[in-house]
């Protein structure tokens, strides 16, 4: 664990150095789900938006140019001087190993997230409670990143602040939620739905922002809907508060990315994780309060103590929610490595894993026509992640 977190922290300073060559991109927090980093022009110069927007206009993460890492120019002054060509590192004559690992560590992440998640729901079932510790431990993690220096934390200011609010409050109605439909559903189903999110997207392009969304992508959207649609008429785990809950985190993130696209700042994407994760906690706190607290108190952590007992219980929230943190952070960092329709294609294969592991894990039994529609979803969202992807890269090429 401590690895990863050097290696994300690395390359999280990586991405300040370059920031003058090539754009932040911006981060993840949903369980939920995760394109990322639509970049938008601004006074002529290329800036992040915090989320993806939902807009077809927008400038995509461009491709890497080249397959070998760029050396730095005092490495590379260095080695001129010397009179011969400084070697390459292992990691950087082989950029795909690296760009590997990334994809493996965000699906392992990932994975391991749901599961350990929706366990805790077994012996402790306080959604809103979970969502807090969630964004608290996130937090810690980035408090010890800039006390020890791994990370340097970049300056905020009032103007700042109040382009992040709505985004943090759009992020933190968006994750509790989802936890609400993980503790409620089972993990396959709670994904399936939140399969629609592009739909929401597109509806919002069209219909907020005045944006045209191609036919084409209209019809891509259709088997979402009709496979969500199957799958749900099925469901054995089927429950309204599942359901809405995880329709209400569509919902929130699609304003979220309306609100992030507002929001352009040069700030690098983990920090700007940092502070909306702050924002989004101290939103999220109040409501576990009133509709968690005299439960919790009279006798929800003694039901789970005397369950699990008070190890396994701290343990296993703080697991939770360090790896909700750094599957979002991971998912940040492959973006920076790959090309956008890249990216896409795993963000779907990504959600496959975890339905797959969690009806494994779990046991969970599915009808057919569940699972039919099921594939007929992800399938959908598929090919709406290729068709978007493609239509992206063709205007960056005619602007270009």
């Amino acid at each position: 664990m401590a690895a990863v977190a050097t290696l994300l922290c690395g390359s999280a300073v990586a991405g300040q150095q370059r920031f003058r060559r090539r754009a932040a991109p911006s981060f993840n927090a949903s369980g939920a789900h995760v394109s990322y980093a639509a970049h938008l022009v601004r006074r002529g110069q290329l800036r992040p938006a915090l989320f993806p927007a939902p807009s077809f206009g927008d400038l995509s993460l461009p491709a890497p140019t080249s397959g070998r890492l760029l050396r730095t120019p005092a490495s590379a002054s260095s080695s001129d001087s010397a009179g011969q060509a400084n070697p390459d590192g292992f990691l950087q004559r082989n950029p795909a190993l690296v760009t590997g690992f990334f994809f493996f560590m965000w699906y392992f992440l990932n994975v391991i997230f749901n599961i350990l998640n929706k366990k805790i729901f077994d012996y402790f079932p306080y959604p809103y409670f979970v969502s807090v510790t969630h964004l608290s431990v996130g937090v810690l993690y980035c408090l010890i990143s800039w006390s020890t220096g791994l990370l340097k934390r970049a300056p905020i200011n009032s103007t700042i602040l109040k382009l992040l609010l709505p985004v943090a409050v759009c992020h933190a109605i968006g994750h509790v939620t989802s936890t609400v439909s993980f503790a409620a559903v089972s993990v396959s189903f709670a994904h399936t739905i939140k399969a629609l999110e592009p739909f929401f997207n597109a509806a919002a392009s069209q219909f907020i922002l005045g944006q045209q969304v191609p036919f084409t992508l209209w019809l891509s959207l259709a088997p979402v809907v009709i496979g969500v649609s199957i799958a749900s008429l099925t469901e054995l785990s089927f429950n309204w508060t599942g359901f809405i809950n995880a329709m209400i985190s569509n919902i929130s993130f699609t304003y979220r990315s309306i609100y992030s696209k507002k929001a352009m700042t040069d700030m690098d994407s983990t920090n700007l994780y940092a502070y909306i994760s702050i924002i989004a906690l101290i939103v999220c706190i109040p409501p576990a309060i009133i509709i968690e607290g005299p439960q919790l108190v009279q006798h929800g952590f003694k039901d789970a103590i005397a369950k699990v007992g008070l190890t396994k219980l701290v343990s296993n929230i703080f697991l939770a929610g360090l790896f909700y943190h750094l599957y979002n952070q991971v998912a940040t960092n492959t973006l920076q490595r790959v090309a956008p329709l890249t990216h896409a294609v795993g963000n779907v294969l990504k959600r496959v894993f975890v339905i797959g592991f969690s009806i494994i894990v779990f046991g969970n039994r599915i009808t057919t026509q569940t699972g039919i529609g099921t594939c007929i979803a992800i399938s959908g969202v598929a090919l709406y992640s290729v068709i978007k992807a493609k239509i992206e890269e063709e205007k960056k090429t005619k602007s270009a």
